[in-house]
C-alpha cells in the first residue's frame, strides 16, 4: 500500500507496486468496477497525463503501452480531481486536460464510433454526449467525448476535422447550429451564422 510523504503530500509509492495492485484488482473480464471501491485516501502520486494523452512518472514519459493502459482501467475521476484506485488504495494524479484521447472514429450505424490512445471504443450519443468548449481569447475548439464514469477523451485534430466535412446544420435550442449526429442525437458545434463562408 503507498504510503505518504509527510514532507509534500506525496506518497512512497512506485509505478511497479501500483501496478501490481491494479493486476491483482483487474483479474477477470471487463474493467474494474472502481466507482464502486471506496479504499482510504493515500496521497498524490507524481504521476501526469498530458494534454496530448502521454502519462509521466517521476517526469518521464511511461513508454510501455500496456502499463498506460492498465492504468487508465483503474482511473476514477471526482469532481475536478483525478485517482487511480484499487481495493486497497487511492491515490491523485494529475491530468492537465482529459485524460484521454480520441484518437480516431468510425461511423456504425447511425453512430460514430471513438477509440481512445488507451484502447477503449465508445459510440457517441445519449450515453457518451460530444461537448465542444471554444477558447474565450483564440476561439480555438476543443471537442471532448465522454468514454465512461465522468471521464472524457479530448478529440484530436485530424478526427475533428473529419467530423466537421461530415457535420450538417440543425435546429438547437431554438438556433441554427452547425453540428453532427451520432446515435440519434444532434451535438452542436458552432452557431450557424458564426460558421466562415
Amino acid at each position: 500500500m503507498a504510503k505518504n510523504n509527510q514532507n509534500d503530500g506525496t506518497v512512497a509509492v512506485s509505478a511497479e507496486s501500483l501496478a501490481s495492485s491494479v493486476r491483482a484488482a483487474s483479474k477477470g473480464c471487463g474493467l474494474p468496477p472502481v466507482d464502486q471501491w471506496n479504499p482510504p485516501f493515500c496521497g498524490d502520486l507524481d504521476m501526469r497525463v498530458a494534454r496530448d494523452g502521454t502519462w509521466f512518472y517521476l517526469g518521464t514519459p511511461i513508454e510501455r503501452p500496456e502499463l498506460v493502459r492498465l492504468f487508465s482501467t483503474v482511473l476514477r475521476c471526482d469532481g475536478d480531481d483525478y485517482f487511480l484506485v484499487t481495493p486497497v488504495e487511492k491515490v491523485g494524479i494529475t491530468v492537465d486536460d482529459a485524460p484521454f484521447v480520441a484518437v480516431d472514429f468510425e461511423q456504425v450505424g447511425d453512430g460514430l464510433r471513438f477509440e481512445t490512445n488507451v484502447g477503449d471504443f465508445a459510440v457517441a450519443g445519449t450515453d457518451h454526449p460530444i461537448r465542444v468548449v471554444r477558447d474565450g481569447e483564440t476561439g480555438e475548439p476543443s471537442p471532448y467525448v465522454l468514454i465512461r464514469c465522468n471521464l472524457e477523451a479530448l478529440i484530436d485534430r485530424k478526427s475533428f476535422y473529419r467530423l466537421v466535412e461530415i457535420g450538417e446544420t440543425a435546429i438547437y435550442e431554438g438556433n441554427d447550429w452547425f453540428g453532427i449526429w451520432s446515435g440519434g442525437v444532434f451535438f452542436p458545434i458552432i452557431l450557424a451564422v458564426d460558421l466562415d463562408i
